[in-house]
């Protein structure tokens, strides 16, 4: 069933760009290729210009820090599960340590890495990293995938612990809403908000079988669904038909 997340500030978005250049760049190495692990370096580099600011580690620990709080309330709750409790506050631990361990800022060995800041230099430019321009990058990739492997998980050691913090935020995001079936008449659906606690993400899902996506525009007071599809060329056109779909509003 396919899902769509539209995060309200800037702190969620921020997150579920890295979950999402990720999740690219560790398939990419799974792959092996070096057309693949290509695709995975510059990935990488993108990862860093979306961390790169000074105050997103001690955002992630104050987040997991207040998570442990509120969920350590719950223990001996009879109605939430203790396995999947001690689960998720164990997983908080053990990612807050693993933040605190890295003492530099997020990336700043990679960022201290001149070869790789030359290649992300030269990867602004389209075909920027041809092997006439970068003649070391090309050697690189001709390396063989064992060696490319274990410099990328060199690479990737210092960001995982960033990473896992935010797969654990997100995780209990995306859990933390009730899920509401609705229907948005002629392809269309707005609903006022007037919770006290405002929202930070919604995530819309629809059936498999149905041939449009929602664009969503909100903010504090509103949320306006549009669901668009697309011609064969590519152009985005208004959806007529009633779409089922599945609302859940998100808050930490």
């Amino acid at each position: 069933m396919p899902s769509y997340d539209y995060p309200f500030n800037e702190r969620i978005r921020t997150y579920l760009r890295v979950e999402d250049l990720f999740a690219k760049v560790l398939h990419n190495i799974d792959a092996g290729h070096e057309y693949n692990h290509h695709s995975a370096l510059l990935t990488l580099l993108q990862i860093l210009d979306v961390v790169d600011r000074g105050e997103l580690k001690l955002e992630l620990l104050q987040e997991l820090e207040r998570q442990k709080a509120l969920m350590s309330i719950l223990i001996g709750n009879p109605g939430i599960a203790t396995q999947a409790l001690e689960t998720i506050l164990r997983d908080i631990d053990d990612a807050s340590k693993l933040l605190r361990a890295e003492s530099t800022k997020l990336g700043q060995s990679l960022r201290a890495n001149e070869w790789l800041m030359s290649i992300k230099q030269r990867a602004g430019i389209p075909g920027g990293v041809c092997e006439f321009d970068v003649p070391s990058y090309h050697y690189w990739l001709g390396l063989g995938e064992s060696r490319r492997r274990q410099d990328f998980e060199a690479w990737l050691k210092p960001l995982v612990p960033m990473q896992r913090a935010i797969m654990i935020i997100l995780h209990i995001l995306r859990g933390s809403g009730a899920t509401t079936k609705l229907v948005a008449n002629n392809g269309a659906y707005q609903q006022m908000l007037g919770s006290t606690k405002p929202a930070q993400m919604l995530r819309i899902e629809v059936a498999d079988d149905v041939i449009c996506f929602p664009e969503v525009s909100a903010n504090k007071y509103a949320i306006n669904i549009r669901f668009s599809t697309l011609e064969r060329s590519h152009k985005p056109l208004k959806y007529e038909e009633d779409v089922h779909f599945s609302l859940t509003l998100c808050n930490l």
